[in-house]
Parts: C-alpha cells; sequence; structure tokens
C-alpha cells in the first residue's frame, strides 16, 4: 500500500505591481536572498507582531504588586548606560569616515 506523505509546505499566490516586484526584487538581492525567502521572512515577521501586538499577559495579584512596587521605586542610574552615552558614534569618529 502507498504510504501517504503530508505536506510540509502550502502555496501562496499573489498579485502584485511591477512597482512593488521591482522594490522585492531589489531588497532580497540586497539581502542575499530569494525572492520567495525574502517574502515568507518579511510575512511571517509581520504576522508575529501583530499577534505578539494583542497577545495579553496575565499574571498574578501578587505579581502585579510586586511589578507596581518596583515601577513606583525611584530611577537608579545604570552607569554602562551613562557609558554608552559618552562614547562617541562610529559615524561621528574619524575612525568611522
Amino acid at each position: 500500500m502507498p504510504r501517504v506523505v503530508k505536506r510540509k509546505e502550502h502555496p501562496l499566490s499573489m498579485r502584485i505591481s511591477e512597482a512593488d516586484i521591482a522594490i522585492i526584487d531589489r531588497a532580497a538581492n540586497l539581502r542575499g536572498r530569494s525572492r520567495t525567502d525574502f517574502v515568507r521572512e518579511a510575512a511571517v515577521r509581520a504576522a508575529e507582531d501583530v499577534v505578539m501586538e494583542t497577545a495579553s499577559i496575565g499574571m498574578s495579584p501578587a505579581g502585579f504588586k510586586a511589578f507596581m512596587e518596583a515601577l513606583s521605586k525611584p530611577a537608579r542610574p545604570i552607569p554602562e548606560m551613562f557609558e554608552s552615552f559618552r562614547r562617541e558614534a562610529p559615524w561621528e569618529s574619524e575612525a568611522g569616515k
């Protein structure tokens, strides 16, 4: 009896203007990707963003209380952040030009 193999990939077809294809192809080439890989990755990333934007975060009443207490405390300076702000950006330095 022949074995049935379940497909793991599903085709997706779209109608896209020439201008859209041109910009997609340009971006895909700049990334060294195929059009299919580039569009799939962009679509999945956009879908993940939407899902994360609408996801609820739940916590216990005790956890919420601790969270609110932490937010209510005065801010503490973080030395590493001050150091990063003092450093010159690569595009501002002579070495980066």
